[in-house]
C-alpha cells in the first residue's frame, strides 16, 4: 500500500512539472540552453582543435576530424608542466600576499575608528580608475631599476600590488556588514585588535576571502602581456606566455597549443570545485555591494 502512494505522489509531481513546462516555462528552459551552448561552444571548439595537426586545421578548422591526434596532449605536457610550475608557484605567493594585506587594510578601514579613514579609502578606491596599460611603463622601469627583471619577483610584487585594491574594497564592505558588538565584546575583555582581526573577523570571512583569491588566481594564471615583458628566461615563464613561445614566424601549432591550453586550465577547474560553495556564498552575502 505504502508503494502504491509513493508512486502515485512521484506520477503527481511527473504530471505537475509537464503541466508547468507546458504552460510557458518552455522559454526559460530554452533560453538556458543557448546560453549554455554559446558558453560551452569554446571549449567544445578548443577541444576539436587539440586533436588536429597543422594541415586538418587548415582544412577543417572547427569541426570534429580523423584521425584523432591524442599525441598533442603527451606532447604538450612535456612543455607545459614546468609553465604550470611556475604559475602555481606565483599565483599561490600572490594570493597569499593580496589576501594578507588586503584583509589588514580591510580590517582597519572597516573596523578601526581613525582620522582620515574614509578619505584614505576613497583615495584608494581611485586606483581602480587608472587604467592598467597607464603604470605598465613606470612599473617596469621601478622593477628594472630594482633588478628584479628575470626573477619571480618581477611578477609576484606588481600583482600583489594592484590585486589588493579590489580585494580591500570588497573585504571593507563584507567587514562592514559583521556586528561590530562583536569587536567591542572582545575589547571589553581584553582582547587585542590582533585577536579581534585573527579571531574574529577571518574566521567570519571564508566565504568573501575564497571569492577574493579565485579571482586573484584568475588574473594572474592567464596573464600575458606582464610576464612576457619582464621574464625572458624558459625556465620561469608562466603558462600564458611560455605557451606563446611555440609560435613560430611561418606557423602555428594550433593542436599543440589548445592542448596546452586546456591542461593549463585544469588547475583552475580544480581550485573552483574545492572553492565554489564559498564563492557563490561571497557573491550572495552583499559583499560586492558598495
Amino acid at each position: 500500500m505504502t508503494n502504491a502512494v509513493v508512486t502515485r505522489r512521484q506520477g503527481n509531481k511527473v504530471a505537475q512539472r509537464i503541466s508547468t513546462l507546458a504552460s510557458g516555462d518552455w522559454w526559460r528552459i530554452l533560453i538556458l540552453t543557448v546560453v549554455c551552448v554559446l558558453t560551452l561552444s569554446p571549449l567544445i571548439m578548443a577541444f576539436f582543435i587539440s586533436l588536429k595537426t597543422i594541415p586538418q586545421f587548415s582544412r577543417d578548422p572547427f569541426i570534429l576530424t580523423f584521425p584523432l591526434h591524442w599525441e598533442n596532449y603527451s606532447l604538450a605536457w612535456e612543455i607545459v608542466r614546468r609553465f604550470m610550475l611556475n604559475s602555481v608557484i606565483v599565483s599561490g605567493i600572490t594570493v597569499i600576499g593580496v589576501l594578507t594585506l588586503a584583509s589588514l587594510s580591510a580590517y582597519a578601514f572597516a573596523i578601526l575608528d581613525f582620522p582620515g579613514r574614509k578619505f584614505l579609502f576613497y583615495l584608494v578606491l581611485t586606483l581602480l580608475m587608472v587604467p592598467s596599460a597607464l603604470t605598465l611603463i613606470p612599473s617596469f622601469v621601478l622593477v628594472k631599476d630594482l633588478g628584479l627583471i628575470n626573477t619571480y619577483w618581477a611578477m609576484i610584487l606588481p600583482w600583489i600590488a594592484g590585486g589588493q585594491i579590489f580585494a580591500i574594497f570588497m573585504l571593507r564592505t563584507f567587514f562592514e556588514g559583521l556586528p561590530h558588538e562583536l569587536f567591542d565584546a572582545a575589547r571589553m575583555d581584553g582582547a587585542s585588535e590582533w585577536q579581534g582581526y585573527w579571531r574574529i573577523a577571518l574566521p567570519l570571512s571564508k566565504s568573501i576571502l575564497g571569492v577574493a583569491a579565485i579571482l586573484d588566481v584568475l588574473g594572474t594564471w592567464n596573464n600575458l602581456i606582464w610576464p612576457a615583458l619582464t621574464v625572458t628566461a624558459q625556465d620561469l615563464l608562466t603558462l600564458t606566455p611560455g605557451l606563446m613561445t611555440y609560435q613560430s614566424a611561418y606557423y602555428t601549432r594550433y593542436g599543440f597549443m589548445m592542448a596546452g591550453l586546456l591542461l593549463g586550465a585544469i588547475p583552475l577547474v580544480i581550485l573552483f570545485f574545492f572553492t565554489s560553495r564559498w564563492f557563490v556564498d561571497g557573491l550572495t552575502s552583499g559583499a560586492i555591494k558598495m
